[in-house]
């Protein structure tokens, strides 16, 4: 029996396949073409982002009545959560979306679990991303910072020292219904704090719940992005959103 050497056998194999033969054209795809932008540079929003919030003003946001915000803006361009005033929300609504927020717990630590830095993002009015002080401070762990409140804990905890800004990169996808109102696909969540990943693609159960178990309910393609007056004056700045 004549043995065939491994090389020869592989390029007997490739022959079979025809892919010796193949045109390499016929796998090149050439449209659509993406859409050049300008990306992040020197933390600078990419061009094709909507910008919440320029360290200016507080334009592209309102009271969940619908009134005008009034939390504190300040000189450095930030703007900070004012104590009785409310939850504060995006004008325009979103889906599906890649979200930049810096955000600051206070440098001077009071309070405790959690009542120290508490705020929270919530996307679509419904799905909370928490925000708090959890360097150093013991609460439970799918409360903490970075997690899907009540939901989901962060694989690490990633918090720099109270008083330091923070960042969340966030890529969060929409719930699909069908037509009867019932689930088709759940909401998703890949969260990055200060660069590390902490949320890996995971899916919510519905909608942010603080007692009881979170379920879905038919709702709008598009809502706004609410950011949560939990009594703590927690700041923000550098805000962008890129729909997807």
């Amino acid at each position: 029996m004549k043995k065939i050497l491994p090389g020869l056998a592989l390029l007997a194999f490739t022959n079979a396949c025809g892919q010796e033969t193949a045109d390499p054209k016929e796998t090149e795809v050439w449209t659509p073409v993406p859409e050049q932008i300008t990306p992040v540079v020197n933390n600078h929003p990419p061009s094709d982002a909507v910008v919440l919030f320029n360290g200016k003003d507080l334009s592209a946001w309102e009271t969940e009545k619908k009134g005008p915000v009034k939390w504190t803006i300040d000189k450095e361009g930030s703007f900070t959560v004012k104590k009785g005033e409310g939850n504060i929300q995006t004008r325009q609504g979103f889906g599906s979306c890649q979200l930049h927020i810096e955000w600051r717990t206070p440098a001077k630590i009071e309070g405790e679990g959690q009542g120290r830095g508490n705020s929270g993002i919530f996307f679509m009015e419904l799905y909370e991303l928490q925000i708090l002080d959890s360097y150093n401070n013991t609460t439970y762990s799918n409360g903490q910072a970075g997690s899907l409140y009540k939901q989901h804990i962060p694989l690490v905890n990633a918090s720099l020292k109270p008083g330091e800004w923070q960042s969340y990169d966030v890529v969060f996808t929409a719930p699909q219904f069908n037509a009867d109102g019932s689930l088709k696909s759940p909401a998703r969540f890949t969260v990055f704090h200060n660069g590390v990943l902490i949320q890996n693609n995971v899916e919510l159960k519905g909608g942010t719940v603080y007692r009881g178990q979170p379920s879905y309910k038919s709702h709008a393609d598009k809502a706004p992005i609410v950011l949560q007056d939990h009594g703590n004056p927690v700041s923000f700045r550098n805000i962008w959103i890129r729909e997807l």
